[in-house]
């Protein structure tokens, strides 16, 4: 089972709308893929028109006693469950305090065989949390919109993991990303010399993945022949050569 964790420190990047694009293409693809929505505003779980509520409570998936087949949710996607988030999960920072790194891979492990994949869409903060999601993750895919306040903060988890000795690979990509305006082009320009391991696909500022709200469903779906579907499955192509 991989596990692949959508991370920002920095809000309003493209952060849900990724994960649940991403997790819809890796299930069509034959994938068997949880999408554990870890953030307690529940974009995710509203995307994907489930509950914010998580039965039995978020306490008691920590401690590992959850019953998972009353935790997790089927979507109207084939081969996509969904692990849902609730108000409650706010207390999550909390609940890990005093556990082992690598919590939330530990506390999958009774489904481990039944999935492929696992996708986590992450709150935008450093925390307890973030540092289990850093030693549980295979891997970090951070969505950057190709301005000076985004490559900021990826600079920042950059000097953090180096500074905690996370060995967590950092995956960036451009999101939001306008090419009539200069900045975004110079930015996208220079980046990947930097970062040897940024994804090559650019996901386009797009009214189609702003519907996804509306639609409440992956916009590789409602809209598949608009530029963002065809940008995710770009993505995805190069993250399952990856994976």
């Amino acid at each position: 089972m991989k596990m692949l964790a959508i991370y920002s420190i920095k809000g309003g990047v493209g952060k849900t709308a990724s994960a649940v694009n991403l997790a819809a293409l890796a299930s069509q693809a034959g994938y068997r893929v949880l999408l554990w929505d870890l953030d307690p505003q529940a974009a995710t779980t509203f995307y994907l028109r489930a509950k914010p509520k998580v039965r039995g409570g978020v306490d008691k998936l920590v401690k590992g006693k959850a019953s998972f087949d009353k935790v997790i949710r089927t979507s109207e996607t084939p081969g996509l469950d969904l692990l849902p988030a609730s108000f409650g999960s706010r207390e999550l920072d909390h609940l890990l305090e005093d556990r082992k790194l690598s919590r939330l891979r530990k506390i999958l492990k009774p489904v481990h065989d039944d999935y492929d994949l696992v996708i986590l869409d992450c709150p935008p903060s450093i925390s307890t949390l973030s540092e289990h999601v850093f030693s549980s993750a295979d891997a970090l895919l951070v969505p950057v919109i190709p301005t000076t306040l985004s490559l900021r903060t990826l600079e920042q988890l950059r000097e953090h993991l180096d500074d905690v000795d996370h060995a967590c690979p950092v995956w960036p990509f451009f999101t939001l990303a306008d090419r009539r305006k200069k900045l975004h082009l110079d930015v996208m320009a220079t980046l990947s010399e930097d970062w040897p391991l940024m994804m090559t696909t650019t996901i386009p500022y797009a009214s189609a993945v702003e519907r996804m709200g509306l639609e409440r469903a992956p916009v590789t779906q409602f809209a598949r022949s608009s530029a963002a579907a065809r940008a995710y499955r770009g993505l995805w192509q190069e993250l399952e050569q990856r994976l």
